[in-house]
Formats: structure tokens, C-alpha cells, sequence
């Protein structure tokens, strides 16, 4: 335990300890202040008189100090006897306050290993043209890629349609899978007119960003793009890749991408895992009158 560190009484961790650093022991000190901490007053005792569920205490309890940042990801959660030793709940209890922030996708479970921190999710956001890499970095996150495959071929028929190809119609395909701090994100199938970037697979170094490559060599800028977000579950391949497990919610991403002139220039596919992304947007409420105007017309 860091010196000076006054358990049971008030400060701790912020002060005392580098955030991921924390022992087990140390970290329970912390939860489990008695009322009177000034600092951080949701760090109190289980409130057994309440309507609250000591579950759903404790779960808030872990919650806050993981959105904190105190606590990075991969650290792991104390185990299920000892919460419920430590708070003086049943483990059914301890389980289910466990089981709840696993739901939340900020938790995750090893077999016979325990239960670690996932970090808080990302957030997709629909309102901006962005590619993984410059989305990754602007929130101050380390990009990479795993290369699954990168080829000239024959174009399939969503990718006809979608960039208005001819039936035989050659295109660059490339297939990734897009980790965030080595952590695998997600899965990327980008498809590419071969007619507009021809030595493509010759001069483009596949880790690295696309959209990025095509701007600066082939003056390709991506200006709007059409997406459309779907939930589904991951398959053994997509579970296997994205180290989750089979049939977990991911998240399906279908996109085209146009250049200013409305020319279509890339289709992708993707699937996210589910636990580890969130979609965010902002709606704008229109002018009823315009409603109106329109209608009449």
C-alpha cells in the first residue's frame, strides 16, 4: 500500500497510485471507505435499507471507479468470493453485480481465469467522414491492422451495385481487422474500383490508412458517405478473430463512400464487436412550418 495512504478514512488511488497500478488489496481499499469520504462520496457502504438492489450498488460502485480512468484496461476485478466476503453479500449477489458489468461490455471473463477491465466503449460516430485511423487517433488511440487479405479480383454483385460497376468489372479488395491499442475492434472488407488506383497492391502499404493513400496518390478525397448500422451475432470465424465468443452481438456496417461529384469510389463491409462500440449521432428537430410547406407542396 502506497505510504501515507489514510484507508478507511477519505483520499487514496488518485493521490497514491498510478491508475492500472493498483494491487488487489489496495483497490478494495478503496471501495469499501466508510461514509464521511468528502473526495468521492459514492465510494460509501452498501446501503442495505434501500430500495436499490446491493447488486446494482455494487456494480455502480465498480462502474464509477472504471469511468474514472483510474483503472486501465486488461487490470484485473477482484474475484467473486472476495467481493462478497468483503461487502457481506451472498455470492449470487457478488455474481450478478459481476454478470451486469460484463452486459455493459466493460468487463470480460477468462475461463478459469477471472474477470478483467475492457475499458469504456467507443463511440461511432455517424456525423463525420472519417476513416478507422483518423477516428482512432482524434481520440487519442493507437491504431493497427491485421492483414487478412489484399488482391485484385472479379467485383461481386453488392459491390457492382453499390459503386455502379460494369458486370465483369475488376476491383481491389482488401479484408482487415482493426485493433485499437492491440486490442482487436473489428473486421473491414473495403472494396475499390481497380480503374481508379491501379497500382494499388504495389505501392500501398495495407497497415497503414487507406483513405490516406488514396488522397495523397490518386487525389481521391472520400467527401459523404451512405451507412447503414445493423445488429447481429458473431460467427465462429468473426468470434475466432475478434477473440470473442460465438454468437456475441456485433455490430454489421455496411458503407459507400463518394468522392464531391457523387461518384461512388469505395464499398465496405464491417462488422464491430458489440461490447466494445457504441453509435452515437445527433438528431435536429425541423421547423413544422417547413413541414407543413413541404406537404402542401
Amino acid at each position: 500500500m502506497p505510504a501515507g495512504c489514510p484507508v478507511g478514512n477519505a483520499t487514496i488511488c488518485n493521490r497514491h497510485t498510478k491508475p492500472g497500478r493498483l494491487t488487489t488489496q489496495h483497490m478494495w481499499m478503496c471501495w469499501t471507505t466508510k461514509e464521511g469520504n468528502q473526495e468521492m462520496p459514492h465510494l460509501q457502504q452498501l446501503n442495505r435499507s434501500s430500495v436499490v438492489p446491493l447488486y446494482y450498488q455494487i456494480q455502480q460502485r465498480l462502474l464509477r471507479r472504471i469511468q474514472s480512468g483510474e483503472f486501465e484496461p486488461g487490470q484485473p476485478l477482484p474475484p467473486v468470493q472476495e467481493i462478497a466476503a468483503k461487502l457481506g453479500v451472498s455470492h449470487m449477489t457478488a455474481r450478478q453485480a459481476i454478470k451486469s458489468l460484463c452486459d455493459l461490455g466493460v468487463v470480460y471473463s477468462k475461463q478459469g481465469r477471472g474477470t478483467f477491465i475492457s475499458g469504456i466503449k467507443i463511440e461511432k460516430d455517424f456525423r463525420q467522414v472519417l476513416s478507422f485511423t483518423e477516428e482512432m487517433k482524434s481520440r487519442g488511440a493507437r491504431p493497427s491492422s491485421r492483414i487478412l487479405s489484399f488482391e485484385v479480383r472479379r467485383a461481386g454483385t453488392d459491390a457492382i451495385k453499390a459503386l455502379r460497376l460494369q458486370a465483369n468489372e475488376q476491383v481491389v479488395e482488401l479484408r482487415r481487422v482493426r485493433n485499437v491499442n492491440a486490442v482487436p475492434m473489428g473486421m473491414e472488407w473495403s472494396t475499390i474500383p481497380l480503374r481508379l488506383c491501379p497500382d494499388l497492391l504495389g505501392t500501398f502499404d495495407p497497415r497503414t490508412s487507406l483513405y490516406k493513400a488514396l488522397a495523397e496518390r490518386y487525389g481521391i478525397e472520400m467527401a459523404v458517405a451512405d451507412e447503414i448500422a445493423e445488429v447481429g451475432q458473431a460467427n465462429s470465424k468473426e468470434a475466432e478473430l475478434l477473440r470473442i465468443q460465438k454468437k456475441s452481438p456485433v455490430f454489421l456496417f455496411t458503407r459507400t463512400s463518394y468522392i464531391s461529384s457523387g461518384q461512388p469510389v469505395e464499398y465496405v463491409k464491417a462488422t464491430y464487436r458489440g461490447d466494445k462500440y457504441k453509435i452515437v449521432n445527433r438528431l435536429t428537430r425541423v421547423d413544422r412550418s417547413l413541414l407543413s410547406l413541404a406537404a402542401a407542396r
